[in-house]
């Protein structure tokens, strides 16, 4: 265990934890620290806790002060040069002719280095760029690529909703979202519907997750059983945000009623429950030119089917089995038939190692024996 406060850099940003090194700093008030990056202005919005190892990024760097009205004014005039450096990038980038977008520009606390945050579809050589806003500026120059999501979370913007985005609200970094995260809140699968401002899947469909599986844990799904207080039916809906179940229950012996109870009032069925009574769907007509044939109206009424309403089915005709001679001459003595003299011949020769008769095409002439030349 270690005792450290949070500290955010950004708006929505990412906290961070330092060793307050006998500093104690409320939230709220702004504090210079010490970062991988060097020296950095941030605003601290978690008082000093005691956190586990495994949460902390080693080393722990170390809170230098509490800042100074100095240290305060410094960053806003940051800032105000940031919107200049902003326009002058623009220029350089339409110069050069290179396809990006510029998204952001941010100073170090310590003016050692400026970095330009831009979004492209591919890369991008700004070789020629860092040069020349090196040769205006005169400090150290970074260019740093980034994706749509964090492009939309450092403009900001109104999503949907009509409320400030997520990410650029209060959602510190991005989690991985998902299709099934809609389909388990019933939400239109259109695109356009559950796409935010950055073209991708919104946030909130993983910030309202961890409420509706707890909500579905509590009930059956779609079409099982449930026990009501006026009888067991058949869920047919589930409002997650309502916490409500919609419930389709039989009234009398041919009709049946949907109702609405809260989730506290339903329970899954037991084993002395009796199963729900289900609404029979009607029988479908016959298709549409193909009427349906007086065998078929026969079976409805006797239960069976007439001899001559049934289908004939002729079965596949088997491929004949190629034998051998041996084989042809011991199913032939099964049957009780008398192998024919060609097949007995055949058989002797085989037997004293010879060859049988030399098959020859069918039309050619039989060679002359010796006598008859």
């Amino acid at each position: 265990m270690a005792t450290v406060i949070g500290v955010r850099f950004k708006k929505a940003g990412k906290v961070y934890y330092f060793d307050p090194d006998g500093i104690w700093p409320r939230p709220g008030d702004y504090v210079i620290v010490e970062t991988a990056r060097g020296v950095e202005f941030g605003e601290v919005v978690t008082g000093s806790r005691s956190v586990n190892d495994a949460q902390i990024v080693a080393p722990l760097k170390k809170v230098i002060r509490v800042a100074s009205p100095e240290d305060i004014q410094r960053a806003e005039n940051n800032e105000k040069r940031e919107a200049e450096a902003f326009k002058i990038c623009q220029e350089r980038i339409a110069k050069h002719k290179l396809d990006m977008k510029l998204v952001s520009v941010e100073y170090t606390f310590d003016n050692n280095k400026i970095i330009f945050y831009f979004t492209a579809n591919g890369r991008v050589d700004f070789r020629d760029l860092v040069k020349d806003l090196a040769s205006v500026f005169k400090i150290r120059i970074e260019l740093r690529q980034i994706g749509v999501r964090d492009e939309a979370k450092m403009l900001g913007g109104l999503g949907s909703c009509g409320r400030p985005i997520c990410c650029g609200a209060f959602l510190g970094d991005f989690q991985p979202v998902s299709i099934k995260m809609a389909k388990e809140q019933n939400l239109s699968l259109n695109p356009t519907k559950i796409s935010g401002q950055c073209g991708r899947l919104m946030c909130c469909l993983k910030y309202e997750q961890d409420n509706y599986e707890q909500v579905l844990k509590r009930v059956p799904r779609v079409g099982k059983d449930i026990v009501t207080p006026d009888g067991v039916g058949v869920i047919t809906e589930i409002n997650c945000i309502k916490e409500t179940v919609k419930v389709r229950i039989r009234v009398d012996d041919d009709s049946f009623d949907v109702r609405e109870y809260p989730i506290d009032d339903v329970r899954r069925p037991g084993p002395d429950d009796a199963a729900a009574i289900r609404e029979q769907r009607p029988d479908k007509p016959p298709r549409r030119g193909r009427p349906q044939p007086e065998s078929a109206a026969a079976t409805e009424e006797n239960g069976d089917a007439p001899e001559e309403g049934r289908k004939k089915r002729y079965p596949h005709q088997k491929a004949p089995k190629n034998l051998s001679t041996d084989q042809f001459l011991e199913k032939l003595k099964e049957d009780g038939g008398t192998p024919p003299a060609a097949a007995k011949e055949h058989k002797r020769r085989r037997g004293r190692g010879g060859k049988g008769p030399e098959e020859r095409p069918e039309g050619a002439a039989e060679a002359p024996k010796p006598d008859e030349l």
